[in-house]
């Protein structure tokens, strides 16, 4: 069987983040986040990694990826571009962003016959996660996945975030996604707080999604249909965005598509803000110095 690809959504605006997440370095010799992600899939089995980028991205991503990984996988890109839409639809002057992550995905629907997974840049999601959705995709199943991963695992310390709470099956698939956007931790508490400021207690135990999945290219046909739904309502909404887990759940609700959860133990870290820098930096200090990634990622 074709070794599964690697989709790496690399075309988000990054608004709360000043600087170029291409380029921080978070390990001891200059890595970035997504080279510890690159690493781990090579070592889980993928055989090409796809950079969806923005087309003003480009030249840097193209000029990164090169000096990084060129002599070591097989590398292409694709260009997320908000004009880049099925026909039918007008689109604003002012719309100067893409469409979102489902929009990203069927950018890439031409470059993809395998199995392939799918992560974001500047996400780091470990070798168990990339691991068993590797072992999926390989394993022939006409299934889509997820990797689950526990939520007191991927909060942060000093500000609420957005996670999607899963809802999975006794038989392992998922049955719903429910976007939680103010989860923080208070005291020995995890809550969250709704639009009309109802608080919800959390135990922490809870599956979310942190977009990292495992797709068939049979994804692409229904994922088109409910884009084009999406574009029907807010094609001239200046900020709307299509968001692959919202797509993802309303095609399970519809019975288009199976999800199986494949569950990770491990910690999620992201880089989001200037905030989150200097905790990914020490987090993979440590799993450095626990032996878990060489000192030199590339030596």
């Amino acid at each position: 069987m074709m070794s599964p690809t690697l989709l790496v959504l690399a075309a988000g605006m990054g608004s709360r983040y000043t600087g170029v997440k291409w380029h921080d370095p978070v390990g001891p010799a200059g890595e970035t986040i997504v080279e510890y992600s690159i690493f781990d899939a090579r070592r889980a089995g993928f055989g090409r990694i796809i950079f969806v980028i923005r087309k003003e991205q480009e030249a840097l991503g193209r000029e990164f990826v090169k000096e990084r990984f060129g002599r070591r996988m097989t590398l292409e890109y694709v260009i997320q571009d908000h004009h880049r839409i099925p026909p039918g639809f007008g689109i604003p002057k002012e719309r100067t962003k893409p469409w979102g992550t489902t929009h990203a995905l069927l950018g890439a629907a031409g470059a993809i016959h395998e199995p392939f997974a799918v992560m974001n840049l500047a996400d780091f999601y470990g070798a168990q996660g990339l691991g068993a959705v590797a072992r999926h995709l390989c394993s022939g199943s006409s299934d889509q996945a997820m990797v689950g991963f526990t939520l007191r695992n991927t909060l942060s310390d000093f500000r609420p975030v957005p996670r999607g709470v899963c809802e999975v099956g006794s038989d392992g698939y998922l049955r719903k996604i429910v976007e939680m956007k103010d989860i923080e931790k208070d005291g020995g508490r995890i809550r969250n707080a709704d639009a009309a400021g109802r608080e919800i207690q959390l135990t922490g135990n809870e599956v979310v999604s942190m977009n990292l999945w495992g797709f068939t290219p049979t994804i692409f046909g229904p994922l088109r249909e409910h884009f084009i739904r999406f574009l029907a309502k807010h094609h001239e909404d200046l900020n709307a965005e299509c968001y692959l887990p919202n797509t993802v759940n309303s095609m399970i609700q519809e019975e288009q598509i199976r999800v199986r959860v494949l569950p990770s133990q491990e910690d999620w870290f992201g880089i989001t803000d200037r905030g989150d820098h200097p905790r990914a930096v020490d987090r993979i200090a440590h799993m450095v110095a626990d032996g878990h990634y060489p000192k030199r990622l590339w030596a």
